[in-house]
């Protein structure tokens, strides 16, 4: 076995966990305890073996390619006039160069990995708030929440104390800006709050836990709560708790994902929202729903990973060769919402999904 995947499976069991277990007080990484048991490596190998298909390879590394070739000078991604050099977007792409088993250190893309951690690490405030004043987008919070969530992962990998102290500081900003209802929205003040947003902020904690920051259990559960009372009767999730109680996809397997985040697996929140999105299940051909395509099958993607068994192995291979189609031949997959660097993280992270490097996506 590589020994770039030895490392990464040690890590992989030092750092998993569940983030609503207790409310404990702050540990080191070496202290992290495993709380949901984890398959054989051996099992999870022949797993990606199986569906990694030598096309699917070939895609990703097209895709990575194509995010190292867009890297700005100073370590961001992003294009475009709303997108460029925007921290979620550099959060993203260094997370997927991280799933293809490189690290800040070592590997093929660990440069272009060190230096999207230096761009994260210079826009984050005092305050913990992690945000490019030229490129905030429409939604701070978001960027934070991905940003967040990519410092975590590299400190899981190589704990440095920079790193630390604006992981530590980006979490104290999201625990002291979710609102009464229990979530978070656009911008850090407490005052309102919808799905999409809140299940950034809960990845972001359940990876910071994950990787030895205290995370208030109350906040967990306020969050826990208000996810629940977004779900409607036909199992998918509205956007926020007001009228309209409209489900869509894409939010409604985000929402999933903040309760996996939760620690919670089973349950008739889980089962019933599994269904409302196996009426969605990729089949290889052109997907029908293309607001926020990626976004979506980025969350639906865990959802199934975490599901296991044959409905993930189908949800995976029709997902699979869907991107494989719609890749461009420069290595890239669009997003006319976001920006090309944008999609193209996203579709790399759905890809290498059998990998199972990242902590965060352990299951």
């Amino acid at each position: 076995m590589p020994a770039v995947m030895i490392t990464l499976l040690v890590i992989s069991l030092v750092f998993g966990g569940r983030i609503a277990s207790a409310q404990v007080p702050e540990r080191s990484p070496a202290d992290a305890q495993v709380e949901k048991p984890l398959p054989r490596r051996d099992t999870i190998e022949i797993d990606a073996r199986k569906l990694l298909t030598p096309a699917t390879d070939a895609s990703i590394n097209k895709g990575l390619a194509f995010l190292a070739a867009r890297q700005h000078t100073d370590g961001s991604f992003g294009s475009g006039s709303i997108y460029r050099r925007n921290v979620a977007v550099t959060g993203l792409a260094g997370m997927s160069m991280l799933a293809a088993g490189s690290t800040p250190s070592r590997g093929k893309y660990a440069t272009e990995i060190k230096l999207s951690i230096d761009f994260i690490l210079k826009h984050s405030k005092p305050s913990g708030y992690i945000l490019c004043e030229e490129s905030p987008s429409h939604g701070p919070m978001y960027g934070h929440g991905f940003a967040t969530l990519y410092l975590a992962e590299v400190y899981g990998m190589t704990p440095q104390e920079n790193v630390r102290t604006a992981l530590k500081n980006a979490v104290n900003l999201i625990v002291g800006s979710q609102n009464p209802e229990g979530g978070w929205r656009y911008d850090p003040d407490g005052k309102d709050a919808d799905i999409s947003v809140t299940v950034c902020q809960m990845m972001a904690l359940r990876a910071a836990r994950n990787a030895g920051i205290a995370v208030p259990r109350e906040t967990v559960d306020r969050c826990t709560e208000y996810v629940k009372k977004c779900q409607n009767g036909d199992g998918g999730f509205r956007y926020r708790l007001e009228p309209r109680p409209q489900s869509q996809f894409p939010r409604s397997a985000a929402a999933l994902v903040a309760l996996n985040s939760a620690g919670i697996y089973e349950g008739p929140e889980i089962r019933s929202g599994i269904e409302y999105l196996l009426r969605f299940s990729p089949r290889a051909e052109l997907f029908r729903y293309e607001n926020h395509f990626y976004y979506g099958h980025y969350y639906a993607v865990q959802v199934m990973w975490h599901r296991g068994g044959e409905g993930w192995e189908n949800w995976y291979s029709g997902i699979r060769d869907e991107l494989v189609e719609r890749q461009l031949p420069d290595g890239s997959w669009p997003d006319s919402l976001i920006c090309a660097e944008y999609g193209t993280a996203m579709a790399c992270l759905i890809l290498q999904m059998p990998n199972n490097y990242l902590p965060i996506f352990q299951r």
